[in-house]
């Protein structure tokens, strides 16, 4: 069923999307990519999993905005009257818009149900492995941080800041988000994307 629906799906997030260089359609399109396997391995409602990975970025405050932890919400409502407007069914509304609600980080709200769990970790598992080091760089580097701290790259003796130094990101959230996660299938695919993040920044501490 949920088929039909997904082009206009995809038409509309495409004009939505225009956040920062880490929350662009190409981020849409692999967490859709990713919640449609877990859905899958996990025996998911697609109905309800499809629709709120697609919409689950369609509104965002900014970065260092006062409301940020309140995007999600405002993308839930937003997601209802859309899928209103193009007759999608009704009987789905309530789990998708807490599935959105439940997918962000900074809100912080426990997501219910398997199908909002699978959207929350397949959110999240983009921000981990290559493309979660990418991404990482992208935004930081936008926002102005440099890579590292010069006198104390990996916070030996200060508190980490990844609003000045990208590589600090990886210590306040990218190398936590393994153990946020709740399906059995993200769980695996996070492990190997976290390994190599380790990897990467073994590198990098070899070559420093």
């Amino acid at each position: 069923m949920v088929n039909k629906f997904e082009n206009k799906m995809f038409q509309f997030i495409k004009t939505q999307m225009q956040q920062d260089l880490a929350h662009d359609i190409n981020h849409v399109c692999r967490v859709v990519k990713t919640a449609k396997t877990l859905a899958l391995n996990e025996d998911a409602q697609s109905e309800i999993v499809i629709p709120a990975a697609y919409l689950h970025d369609c509104f965002s405050f900014g970065k260092h905005h006062k409301d940020r932890a309140k995007s999600a919400y405002y993308a839930a409502n937003k997601a209802i009257e859309f899928l209103t407007s193009i007759d999608y069914p009704q009987q789905y509304f309530e789990a998708i818009h807490h599935a959105i609600e439940a997918h962000s980080y900074s809100a912080n709200v426990q997501p219910m149900s398997l199908e909002a769990k699978i959207v929350q970790d397949a959110d999240r598992l983009d921000a981990l492995g290559a493309i979660g080091i990418a991404r990482c760089l992208q935004v930081s580097t936008h926002l102005g941080a440099r890579l590292y701290c010069s006198d104390d790259p990996w916070c030996q003796s200060r508190v980490p800041d990844d609003r000045r130094f990208a590589i600090d990101h990886f210590k306040t959230k990218l190398l936590t988000l393994a153990d946020t996660m709740h399906t059995h299938s993200a769980k695996r695919e996070a492990h190997k994307r976290t390994l190599f993040m380790q990897q990467y920044l073994a590198q990098l501490e070899a070559e420093l």
